[in-house]
């Protein structure tokens, strides 16, 4: 079965300047849009993927520490019933772990060093039900929370700039202090350390620090737990299971999901992410809008012969369509060239990036400092695919007009001087 003739002298043109010194620089502008859309399109699907990769590894790493839902009482006070809400938060489908906890802050001090941190007074046995944490800190750190011991598990960044180590005693001084004919009088309270942890996550590493939850009691004066901690079987539904649990759970509390807890980082990503994306698009739109010139220059070049075509019977439509499948060509090829670059690079980022490290003698992610030693990548079919569509309906678009010159070319002004 035959092509329509137009496919046939679309690509003929598409291909021509290869053969041919007449029409090589049409073809040298040609083959530079190819190039600029190919490169467009990887640049797009390679950032967009290590920025998902940066967001994906910041994501498990904060919730290495941070459990997917919290159910707190509204006025910082122990829960009451606590077994009851824990017992009817167990029954959802989706929650696969549950432990109490107590938060509050609190000073914690080593000699004249003085840090304002996050205390936590967790269950040892139920904590690694809710978090990763029990993977990040120290070999039997957890076990060595015991109650009445007054143990403290501090994070590894609040450890080094307090220059302790497991076995030191750190004073920790509680808000609202004791009242006494002397005056108020805060109260403090020493801590042996029995470990660190390393969540790999900086805000969390330097002010954070773990306590059994009836020593927490204790030095806060409260009744019990303050709070539960859920897991989920997936995290990407926390809010929608926060909603289910906050309309079926008894009692007065509040539910917070990790989404919450962390609404300004990530709607800070969500939004870099969209401004990368609109940035490299021109790259793309400048490429294709190339065509524009391309194709210009090949209608001024091929006036002879579309005017033998309109006097053989071809239409302006079919006119139209020669040079439009001209430009779709140079896009479809230009977009499936960067397409594939692009997916191949992010694919194997993970070994592209250590060679050119190695290959300039340098780091482009000091662990000290981005705590984080590899460069993530997480392509996503919700990113690659508006890219590729883009792409190709710019390629389209830039088409229009140059053919749209094509179709009026008039066969007796291009045949006068022939």
């Amino acid at each position: 079965m035959s092509l329509p003739y137009e496919l046939q002298l679309g690509w003929r043109y598409t291909r021509a300047g290869r053969a041919t010194r007449r029409n090589g620089f049409i073809s040298f502008i040609s083959g530079v849009s190819m190039a600029g859309i190919a490169l467009g399109v990887a640049a797009l699907i390679i950032v967009l993927s290590v920025m998902n990769g940066f967001q994906k590894e910041v994501r498990d790493r904060m919730l290495g520490v941070v459990s997917h839902i919290e159910i707190f009482s509204r006025d910082g006070q122990a829960l009451a019933d606590l077994d009851a809400i824990m017992a009817a938060a167990r029954q959802h489908p989706e929650v696969i772990g549950a432990a109490p906890y107590i938060a509050s802050q609190a000073l914690v001090a080593r000699g004249e060093d003085m840090k304002g941190v996050l205390v936590r007074g967790i269950e040892p046995k139920l904590e690694p039900e809710v978090t990763d944490f029990a993977g990040t800190a120290q070999k039997g750190a957890l076990e060595r929370l015991v109650p009445g011991e007054f143990g403290i598990v501090l994070g590894g960044e609040l450890a080094r700039s307090l220059f302790v180590r497991e076995g030191d005693q750190v004073t920790l001084i509680a808000p609202g202090g004791q009242v006494t004919p002397a005056g108020v009088v805060p109260r403090l309270k020493q801590f042996t350390v029995v470990g660190t942890f390393e969540s790999g996550h900086y805000e969390y590493d330097s002010a954070l620090a773990m306590i059994h939850e009836q020593d927490a009691a204790k030095v806060f004066r409260l009744e019990g737990p303050t709070g539960i901690r859920l897991k989920l079987k997936d995290l990407n539904i926390a809010r929608e299971v926060a909603d289910e649990l906050a309309a079926t759970l008894p009692g007065q509390f509040l539910i917070r999901d990790w989404t919450r807890q962390n609404k300004t980082w990530f709607a800070a990503v969500q939004v870099e992410k969209r401004m990368m994306f609109i940035i490299l698009t021109l790259i793309v739109a400048v490429a294709a809008f190339n065509l524009v010139s391309t194709l210009v220059m090949t209608v001024t070049d091929k006036r002879a012969d579309i005017a033998i075509l309109r006097t053989l019977g071809a239409s302006p439509k079919s006119i139209m369509g020669i040079f439009v499948v001209q430009g779709a060509m140079v896009g479809v090829i230009g977009t499936l060239a960067g397409l594939g670059l692009g997916l191949l690079v992010a694919y194997n980022i993970d070994v592209i990036v250590p060679f050119i490290e190695r290959l300039l003698h340098t780091r482009f992610l000091p662990q000290d400092i981005y705590l984080i030693s590899r460069m993530p990548s997480d392509p996503q079919r919700g990113d690659i695919m508006p890219i590729t569509v883009i792409s190709l309906v710019l390629a389209f678009v830039a088409t229009l007009y140059p053919s749209w010159r094509a179709s009026r070319v008039n066969p007796a002004e291009a045949l006068r001087y022939e």
